[in-house]
């Protein structure tokens, strides 16, 4: 009997060293959930430089793996190009700039239920949609992590402390028992 295909996502937080030892981390746990795990999706956020290098390494894996397939969970105001559209937008966008554009394509978009109604939420919600919808979850995620104090408006003089959303998909992802690897462990 043949065991049913199952489903990996990316979270990481905003800014990550992307170095070749990270690079081959990432190769190894895809190469590894791909084989061994018989995980042939893979979900997509935004917003982090983790998750454009899982993008990526999944991307030059998929050569090797066709049936292997990206989904992107896109928020308000974010878009993502179909591989079925790549030649289309990349010509466009490359006469367009007067160089070539390269684009992180997928086969498939999906928009959440709150995608246009959960305001600043709308982040920490589809990583809870996407964590919904895993097996697996591929971490980089260090607990002593802040993000970048913020202010509450242009006008006002005095920050706040942000949450990581990196966190809070973590400790959901933990809470719905999903097996995760954190990538930021080893």
């Amino acid at each position: 009997m043949m065991e049913k295909s199952k489903t990996c996502s990316f979270f990481g937080h905003r800014n990550v060293e992307t170095t070749e030892e990270l690079k081959q981390k990432v190769k190894q746990t895809v190469e590894y959930l791909i084989t061994q795990c018989q995980v042939s999706t893979f979900l997509f956020g935004s917003r982090s430089n983790f998750n454009t290098l899982c993008h990526l390494v999944v991307s030059e894996l998929k050569e090797e793996y066709p049936h292997v397939k990206r989904i992107a969970y896109t928020c308000k105001s974010e878009t993502c190009i179909l591989e079925s559209e790549r030649k289309k937008w990349k010509k466009l966008y490359s006469l367009f700039q007067n160089e070539k554009v390269p684009f992180l394509c997928v086969e498939k978009e999906i928009e959440h239920e709150t995608k246009y109604t959960a305001g600043k939420g709308a982040y920490v919600e589809r990583n809870y949609a996407m964590i919904d919808d895993s097996d697996y979850c591929v971490f980089y995620y260090k607990e002593n992590y802040q993000p970048k104090p913020r202010k509450y408006s242009k006008r006002n003089l005095t920050d706040y402390q942000p949450k990581s959303g990196t966190a809070l998909a973590f400790h959901y992802a933990t809470k719905k028992q999903k097996d995760i690897i954190n990538l930021s462990k080893y």
